[in-house]
């Protein structure tokens, strides 16, 4: 595994959303608390290339996969 850092910023790019804070505190706060029955690759929130994405990194376990992680958390809390 890379041991680049990423910032939620970069993955939101990197997924084609807007990567400002206000915009990832708007998604977050609009698409949380993901329920815990859901994957996070499979949330309704995501588009099919996005959501191959997420699922790819983190089967590589690729420096994306920590960042991952936290945005998956970030969308479990209320």
């Amino acid at each position: 595994m890379n041991s680049t850092h990423h910032r939620f910023s970069e993955l939101f790019l990197q997924l084609g959303l807007p990567a400002d804070i206000h915009s990832i505190t708007a998604f977050l706060e609009s698409h949380r608390p993901l329920d815990s029955s859901i994957k996070l690759e499979d949330a309704p929130c995501w588009t099919e290339s996005q959501s191959t994405l997420l699922r790819e990194e983190l089967l590589k376990d690729a420096d994306w996969a920590e960042i991952i992680d936290q945005l998956n958390t970030a969308l479990r809390s209320s």
